[in-house]
């Protein structure tokens, strides 16, 4: 029997894209004979939590295989074939990701990850490039596997709890998201501030985030959801104006998909993988409140273009299956254990 292991933190916990890649990919990867287990996260220290995977992989078997799926993984090799997935290196595009410590503490990691495991996924070739350049590696020696969504899940016609309804307005912006520095909510806030149409921010508070939420709370034309639940997103996606993804860098881009499949026009930078992703999103040409304004501006006064730009987002989303990613995991998974 082939197993493959991934990390219980992140399968079995809500931890945004990578939770939902890696419940992707374990979900999919069964129809090809592989059984799916999970490595520990009892510890929340991160030597010890090691030391506990380390402890779950003692006694190798043939047809295992351990695929760390969310950037990091082990200090030293494992005794079976393993692989790690690095979306990508925010810090060299974005500044103000992680404090100083952080993003030494996470290149270290990830640096060792790439050591100490035989095979090097990204998901696309923006971060694959991001990737040679800042950890020195050669183009042959990573994978590029683009992610994919439900678009069954985005594009049936749902209802939302009476708890998000209540505080909807009639009209919206949307963000949804993780709320951290890289998707540069102080600037769309800012922007939003100037318009007669409210910004709704939905998702989880993440990491230094203090400053963020505060400009939220004080912000008049914005309303504050904290993190929904999966039915609620679907909603928020299929009834709000458009969809603003203002991010300074990121690895992949679920919610432009999402918001695409879903049916909402949708407004993104071309920051990091979103050059690959955003497809025929309206473009937001800079970052600060003043760019995130004018795209704003400029796209809600096209009414032709909001209603023509539906079609071509569905179609562009549907070329992004987890079916295609799931069958180009099982390919790499048999390789590495047959070497």
């Amino acid at each position: 029997m082939k197993k493959v292991f991934y990390p219980g933190r992140i399968l079995e916990r809500n931890v945004g894209g990578n939770t939902t890649y890696t419940r992707a990919i374990a979900s999919g990867i069964t129809s090809y004979g592989w059984q799916v287990a999970t490595l520990p996260y009892h510890s929340k220290a991160a030597i010890t939590a090691l030391l506990e995977q380390r402890s779950a992989l003692a006694k190798p078997k043939a047809g295992e295989l351990v695929h760390y799926s969310a950037d990091t993984g082990p200090l030293v090799p494992v005794r079976r074939p393993s692989v790690v997935t690095v979306h990508g290196v925010a810090s060299a595009v974005a500044q103000g990701v992680r404090n100083p410590l952080q993003e030494a503490t996470w290149r270290t990691r990830v640096r060792a990850a790439i050591r100490c495991t035989d095979a090097l996924i990204t998901v696309s070739e923006s971060s694959s490039e991001t990737l040679q350049e800042v950890f020195g590696l050669d183009a042959a020696r990573i994978h590029v596997i683009p992610h994919g969504i439900d678009i069954a899940q985005f594009a049936t016609p749902t209802v939302c709890t009476s708890e998000v309804r209540e505080q909807l307005p009639s009209e919206y912006l949307l963000y949804l998201g993780n709320v951290e520095p890289r998707k540069n909510l102080i600037q769309l806030v800012n922007a939003v501030d100037h318009l007669e149409i409210p910004l709704v921010v939905a998702g989880r508070t993440a990491w230094n985030a203090e400053g963020i939420e505060q400009r939220i709370a004080e912000s008049p034309n914005t309303v504050r959801l904290g993190f929904v639940s999966d039915q609620d997103r679907v909603y928020l996606l299929q009834h709000c104006r458009a969809f603003i993804f203002p991010s300074l860098y990121e690895g992949f881009g679920f919610p432009v998909l999402e918001a695409m499949a879903a049916g909402a026009p949708v407004l993104a930078t071309r920051r990091g993988s979103l050059r690959d992703v955003a497809g025929p999103a309206g473009h937001i040409e800079d970052v600060g409140a003043s760019a995130i304004e004018t795209a704003l501006t400029r796209y809600f006064g096209d009414d032709a273009w909001l209603r023509d730009v539906v079609t071509p987002g569905r179609h562009w989303a549907e070329q992004f299956s987890w079916d295609k990613s799931v069958a180009a995991h099982h390919r790499l998974y048999e390789e590495l254990i047959q070497r």
